[in-house]
């Protein structure tokens, strides 16, 4: 395995690319803001003045593509699919319709629940233990966000009186392979949280140079002798409001 993630291609076309069967949209907005909470997206897309203008497609169903205003600003969100294949493709077709800024927000494993806590994790790079980035990005064992973007998320949380915590995220392919010895190692590798799609989207948003930023809210807890559920159930519902206003200044404040 080793020897086929090192052997990078960088060749900007591929075989099959996402505008040789999607088209721009007219009008489309700049800004696009996702998340994988089915229940947060339910809740935003009922609101009044929100349209539907796109649809992603699979074998596993549609997922309408929103436009809402914020700020005298349109912007596009949609529901990204879990784990780094999905959530990058959704991306890539997102990008082939017209968008150009995009803010992803999602729980994460903590790791360390002494830094962590309640605090907001501002994610600063990835421990590439998954698939997807390595066709994005040459071999390494991370990936670090541009500081420029870091900065734009911690302005905002600022603004917005939200404690937060920087800190490096093992991103991985099997959450069922989330063993105690590996996630000690993780712990020794600086990592603070533990999730699946942050080091692919590092890769593609720098590939397809599209600005990124990526918070993530601690859910359950792994820095214990048993398993702690948490907020996971909920999926963020409980802060719903805070998240996505939280994400639609961050896209606003993206340059």
């Amino acid at each position: 395995m080793a020897v086929i993630l090192e052997k990078f291609d960088s060749s900007k076309t591929a075989f099959i690319n996402p505008c040789d069967f999607i088209k721009p949209i007219e009008h489309f907005p700049e800004i696009c803001i996702s998340t994988f909470s089915n229940d947060i997206i339910e809740k935003f897309a009922s609101r009044d003045g929100v349209e539907v203008i796109a649809h992603l497609y699979s074998a596993n169903g549609t997922l309408p593509v929103y436009k809402t205003s914020y700020g005298g600003v349109d912007i596009a969100f949609y529901l990204s699919r879990v784990g780094a294949p999905a959530c990058v493709a959704g991306f890539e077709e997102i990008v082939a319709m017209g968008a150009q800024k995009f803010v992803l927000f999602g729980c994460c494993g903590v790791l360390d629940d002494t830094a962590v806590g309640s605090k907001l994790i501002v994610p600063t790079s990835a421990v590439r233990d998954e698939g997807t980035s390595y066709h994005y990005a040459p071999a390494s064992f991370e990936l670090s966000a541009e500081r420029w973007t870091t900065d734009v998320l911690t302005s905002c949380l600022d603004r917005f009186g939200c404690s937060y915590v920087k800190g490096k995220i093992w991103t991985t392919d099997a959450i069922y392979r989330e063993t105690p010895d590996r996630i000690a190692q993780r712990r020794e590798n600086g990592c603070i949280g533990v999730e699946m799609e942050y080091a692919s989207m590092l890769a593609v948003s720098q590939f397809r140079n599209i600005p990124f930023i990526q918070f993530l809210y601690g859910a359950d807890n792994l820095d214990s002798d048993c398993w702690e559920p948490r907020d996971l159930e909920l999926y963020g519902l409980s802060n719903a409001e805070k998240y996505m206003a939280l994400a639609f200044e961050c896209g606003l404040a993206l340059v």
